[in-house]
């Protein structure tokens, strides 16, 4: 090999590893492709809207093939309380790309007033705390010998503070949350202490989307998900799902400069629910990457009083 190859080479990978780092640092917030299914993680006035009580288990392995490419887990339960006046939920999530990690916990809690006949407005917040950790004893490449900035690991913990509003109907919803409305920075010395600072920006979400009956035992559901963050560009996913039966539910997604989305969703009984997506790259990553796989797994448990009635489609 050449060294003029072996130089072009070079600077292929640290471009996309600097593309990479540049997503990571505008995702602070964990990415899913199914957000639409559950929407307690991008949104507290979600928490217990349902009405049943479920558990939620969320797994994404991000740009498959990439070292270091993200990975997200995610395990929540939520439910109606005050005879459905209100709600609560929990989350915990566990999020890492190459050596920084990232765990966290959050509580939400939600109030609901019906505002029309079959319309209901909600307001959440959410409260949580996050450890923050760079295994900067781990990481290999070319540096300074024995510079001091590689002598011990970055552990920091960190709180959130989320607010949100969600309106729904029988078959609309539209909301807005900030799920960190706190700023808590890694100093130039804590992070990599090279002159470097990772600010937890502020990210605000707007969700919305609505269900057509297209013939009897189908239905489309177009929905979007807006992502605004201080220092970055707007994103957006667009989403189409199509219904078969209130059973089985496929669709296809778009993120604006990311990816193309397939999903696909199974409502096993009326307790048990499904959910699977393939993230095609379509950024400057895809040469370097597989995609991305998401599952999502939702039990029902009931309200204790009352049976789950019919399917929800979100």
């Amino acid at each position: 090999m050449s060294i003029k190859f072996k130089h072009i080479k070079i600077l292929m990978l640290l471009a996309v590893m600097l593309f990479a780092y540049q997503k990571s640092i505008a995702q602070t917030e964990p990415m899913y492709s199914q957000y639409m299914f559950n929407m307690m993680g991008v949104n507290p006035a979600y928490a217990g809207n349902r009405e049943a009580a479920g558990f939620n288990f969320f797994q994404r392995s991000q740009w498959i093939g990439l070292q270091g490419a993200p990975q997200t887990t995610s395990f929540s339960f939520d439910q109606s309380i005050l005879n459905k006046r209100a709600g609560w939920g929990i989350q915990f999530y566990d999020d890492k790309i190459g050596v920084e990690k990232a765990d966290g916990i959050n509580i939400m809690g939600s109030t609901r007033i019906q505002v029309s006949e079959n319309g209901i407005l909600s307001g959440g917040l959410s409260f949580g705390l996050m450890n923050y950790r760079i295994d900067l004893m781990n990481v290999t490449g070319r540096f300074t010998p024995n510079d001091p900035a590689f002598y011990s690991n970055l552990n920091k913990w960190t709180p959130s503070l989320g607010l949100g509003i969600y309106y729904n109907t029988d078959n609309f919803y539209a909301g807005v949350s900030i799920p960190n409305i706190l700023k808590s920075r890694l100093t130039a010395f804590d992070l990599i202490r090279s002159g470097l600072q990772k600010v937890n920006q502020k990210h605000i979400f707007l969700t919305t989307g609505i269900v057509f009956t297209i013939i009897e035992d189908v239905k489309l559901k177009p929905s979007t998900m807006i992502k605004m963050v201080e220092g970055a560009p707007i994103e957006a996913d667009l989403n189409t799902n199509i219904w078969l039966r209130d059973i089985i539910g496929v669709g296809v997604s778009y993120r604006t400069g990311d990816a193309v989305i397939g999903m696909a969703e199974i409502q096993a009984n009326q307790n048990l629910r499904f959910g699977y997506a393939y993230d095609m790259t379509i950024s400057p990553l895809k040469f370097y990457n597989n995609g991305s796989h998401e599952i999502m797994i939702r039990y029902e448990i009931g309200n204790f009083k009352t049976k789950i009635k019919s399917t929800r489609y979100f």
